[in-house]
């Protein structure tokens, strides 16, 4: 499992809610790359919350376009914009929760239109949101010139789980709200 390295990272006025890792106010996720899926793993913050103690509804599909957009950006190389985004909420997400995983891939490809599922996990590992996010992709001239990308690309070292959940669990100076991994099969 490879860290996927953020285009943007240090590009100036860059201040995305869902990634840029400055973004106090933002969910600062960060992503893992591990064959056709995207994942991230996510610690809920109790300002986040809709109801007492539960993660707002908008913040979780926040969290799924987000992933979506990652998949675009990581396995078709380029960018884009969510034309279309169906959420179904299955169970609440309790914002004490250590964690949530979210798993994303390509479900179909039809010209610049693409079609990806995504699904929140809480911490026991049941789903409770799932996503279908339809993209209208840029082509790769337009994403630079409009988006400032180029590429998006992986480490070169693989990270064990064990390595990313510690860090989550024991190291969280100055750390974003989200490691990023690998799970579930």
């Amino acid at each position: 499992m490879k860290k996927i390295i953020n285009p943007w990272k240090g590009l100036e006025g860059y201040n995305c809610f869902g990634c840029a890792p400055n973004n106090e106010a933002g969910v600062r996720m960060e992503f893992y790359e591990d064959g056709d899926e995207i994942v991230s793993i996510w610690k809920p913050r109790p300002e986040y919350q809709g109801w007492i103690d539960t993660l707002h509804g908008g913040i979780q599909a926040v969290l799924l376009d987000e992933i979506c957009a990652w998949v675009v950006l990581r396995k078709l190389q380029t960018t884009g914009v969510t034309s279309k985004m169906e959420t179904r909420y299955r169970k609440s997400v309790d914002t004490k929760d250590s964690h949530v995983v979210l798993r994303a891939a390509i479900k179909e490809i039809k010209r610049n239109i693409v079609i990806i599922e995504a699904k929140l996990y809480n911490k026991d590992n049941e789903v409770c949101t799932e996503a279908v996010c339809t993209y209208f992709t840029f082509s790769q001239e337009k994403a630079k010139s409009e988006m400032h990308f180029l590429h998006c690309d992986v480490t070169n070292n693989s990270v064990g789980i064990d390595d990313i959940v510690y860090t989550l669990y024991n190291d969280n100076k100055g750390l974003p709200n989200t490691v990023s991994l690998f799970l579930f099969p």
